[in-house]
C-alpha cells in the first residue's frame, strides 16, 4: 500500500552531511543526486546536526529500549488498522450510493 522508506546507516547520513558541507559550490538538489538520495532526506539529516556537525536522528531500527520497539510496532500496527478503516468507510460509501 504505502511507499517503503528506505533504511540508511548512522555512518551514511554523517557522510553525506559532511559530503555536502565540503562541497559548498554544489546546490543542496546537486549534492542529493550525487548521493542518489531524496533532497528531503538530505535537508532533514543537515537539520539534524548538533552544535559539532555530528547527525544526531535515530533510524527506525535503533531503539533505546525493547519497549521502545513494542511501542513503534503498535503505533505503526494502528496506523496501518486506521487507514484500513478509513478505505472501508469509503468503500462503504460507494457502495451505498
Amino acid at each position: 500500500m504505502g511507499s517503503q522508506q528506505k533504511q540508511y546507516t548512522q555512518e551514511f547520513k554523517q557522510d553525506a552531511v559532511n559530503y555536502r558541507r565540503e562541497h559548498p559550490e554544489l546546490s543542496l538538489e546537486a549534492c542529493s543526486k550525487n548521493l542518489g538520495i531524496s533532497h528531503s532526506a538530505l535537508h532533514r539529516w543537515l537539520e539534524a546536526r548538533d552544535k559539532d556537525g555530528k547527525v544526531v536522528m535515530r533510524g527506525s531500527g535503533n531503539y533505546s529500549s525493547d519497549e521502545a520497539k513494542e511501542i513503534a510496532r503498535l503505533k505503526k500496527e494502528l496506523k496501518d488498522t486506521k487507514d484500513a478503516l478509513e478505505i472501508l468507510k469509503k468503500a462503504m460509501g460507494i457502495l451505498s450510493k
